[in-house]
């Protein structure tokens, strides 16, 4: 029996990771508008950067799925797992994650994300710190 290339796996997974952080990232940005911050810009800037490297992520994922005719299509979930549907030609393969594992991977994806913003910031603040010493 034919099998989806493993080597897509990666790309399949990131089509269901990267929507769910999106969804997180959404959701903060609006918890922290709301909120009783202070200074709520560097959160604001924080997170719209993490979601701008994660939209970039998933654009380039969708463009791998599409150059090679793949699919992903959420299927039933039920309160422990969610099933996802991996379409390849004309091969179409059923795979169940875990709600736990699919929720962890994201807090996971989370981190990874606003730390890379965070790395971006930091070289800003750092740049912006060297011009205004050397003025």
């Amino acid at each position: 029996m034919a099998h989806i290339p493993i080597e897509t796996v990666p790309y399949l997974e990131a089509a269901i990771y990267l929507p769910m952080l999106l969804i997180v990232l959404e959701k903060d940005h609006a918890q922290i508008e709301a909120g009783q911050f202070k200074l709520k810009r560097p959160y604001i800037f924080l997170i719209d950067e993490a979601r701008r490297n994660a939209e970039e992520d998933l654009k380039k994922t969708k463009a791998y799925l599409k150059n090679r005719s793949l699919k992903v299509v959420k299927g039933q979930r039920d309160e422990m797992f969610t099933e996802y549907h991996f379409h390849y030609h004309q091969l179409m393969e059923v795979r169940r994650y875990s709600n736990i594992r699919l929720r962890n991977h994201v807090e996971h994806l989370l981190n990874f994300y606003l730390n890379k913003a965070s790395n971006v910031i930091q070289k800003d603040i750092h740049f912006e710190s060297q011009s205004i010493l050397n003025q």
